[in-house]
């Protein structure tokens, strides 16, 4: 009869956990990134009275007889499954659509979360709420942290390369011509308009002169004739652009020719110079694969950054150690790191993940859990009242 009492009491035991489990999901029902538990049960030890006997000529096998002594806890689940997405607006919130962790580090100490309620800290960098550092993923295979400097200003950059890119085609008319403005900078950081005319000289064979001209100074246009298929780079190019003053200056540029094809068709050829003038960081965003990106008033469009997304074989095997973040287990994995897109979630930039938890399956799970609880002590009491007999046998 004292075996139906500690069976009850185990039984009581494992309902409690599952009912702290419960609580500990509810309590997190709007905790973001928040990954919700569940419990499960198992049999523990059984007592054997008989054994099993096999079948002989004259008398059938026998099953054996067990008396069961109660339950335990089998696991407790941490149930990593997508969340639902909340959309906030605001440049800094991020969350993961699929699979993946974002990395963060405090000191030496390397953690996960999928919550992406982030911030910049006083020097620019990329920060959780508890000020843990969000790791970026570098082209070298490291990780880094992530600083949007607002006070960045870009330098100037003076412009050493005009790419042509297009096509002049081979059937063109001798009156076609090409028109295109780019916009050049000199060693001082001062940017020019200069204008590109591009003329078929022999287009059958290949043979276009390229003119440039600053239309601010009275010089003649700087021109070279180029063969399309033939000539691969103009090396040393000076072109003459104006210093301000009513003089002149020379921005000595490469054109490289290569990526020229003469195709029958459209004629669409353009000249791509490089360099850039002073520019200050105006705003950033978020794209999907992580990239970082920082527009400048110049308009330059660069990337700070790249986040970096953990991915784990068994993600359910991670320690969590509050604050919304885990640690690897011997059992969860070693942490695949990459950038997103690469086998793992994407970035949804201006969202948060909500809670797995679904309040309708806690709500029913607590009254089984409490119909369990109260089954168990109702087990205890029998027993007692038994003892309570046997005692009054006395009597």
């Amino acid at each position: 009869m004292l075996r139906s009492m500690y069976s009850g009491i185990s039984g009581m035991k494992n309902f409690q956990t599952k009912l702290d489990v419960i609580g500990n999901n509810i309590a997190n029902v709007n905790t973001y990134g928040f990954k919700k538990g569940r419990v499960t049960f198992k049999d523990t030890m059984n007592q054997t009275i008989s054994g099993a006997s096999a079948a002989t000529q004259n008398k059938g096998g026998k099953n054996p007889m067990q008396v069961g002594l109660g339950s335990t806890i089998a696991s407790i689940d941490t149930i990593d499954t997508q969340s639902s997405l909340q959309t906030t607006g605001r440049a800094l919130d991020l969350a993961i659509s699929g699979d993946g962790y974002f990395v963060v580090k405090q000191g030496q100490s390397q953690m996960y979360t999928r919550a992406g309620n982030f911030y910049l800290d006083d020097n620019g960098t990329l920060v959780t709420g508890e000020g843990l550092k969000v790791q970026s993923y570098n082209q070298n295979g490291q990780l880094e942290d992530i600083t949007v400097n607002v006070n960045a200003l870009l330098p100037a950059r003076e412009t050493t390369q005009l790419v042509m890119k297009g096509n002049l085609p081979v059937d063109a008319k001798g009156n076609s011509e090409l028109l295109q403005q780019i916009k050049v900078v000199d060693g001082d950081g001062m940017e020019h308009v200069i204008d590109l005319t591009i003329k078929p000289v022999n287009a059958q064979n290949g043979e276009w002169n390229l003119a440039f001209e600053d239309k601010s100074t009275t010089v003649a246009p700087q021109s070279r004739t180029i063969t399309v298929g033939r000539d691969t780079v103009i090396s040393g190019f000076d072109l003459t652009v104006s210093d301000g003053l009513g003089g002149t200056k020379t921005i000595t540029v490469n054109i490289p020719l290569d990526q020229l094809t003469k195709n029958g068709g459209s004629m669409d050829a353009n000249a791509y110079p490089d360099g850039n003038t002073q520019g200050a960081l105006e705003s950033f965003n978020i794209g999907s694969t992580g990239e970082i990106n920082g527009v400048f008033s110049n308009g330059l469009v660069l990337t700070l950054g790249q986040l970096a997304l953990a991915k784990f074989s068994n993600p359910s095997g991670l320690s969590k150690v509050g604050n919304n973040t885990f640690q690897e287990s011997v059992n969860s994995g070693t942490a695949n790191i990459n950038v997103p897109g690469e086998g793992r979630g994407s970035i949804a930039s201006g969202a948060l993940e909500m809670s797995n938890v679904d309040l309708s399956e806690e709500f029913t799970e607590m009254i089984t859990a409490q119909r369990g609880f109260q089954a168990n002590t109702r087990i205890i009491t029998t027993s007692d009242e038994i003892l309570q007999e046997l005692v009054n046998l006395k009597r």
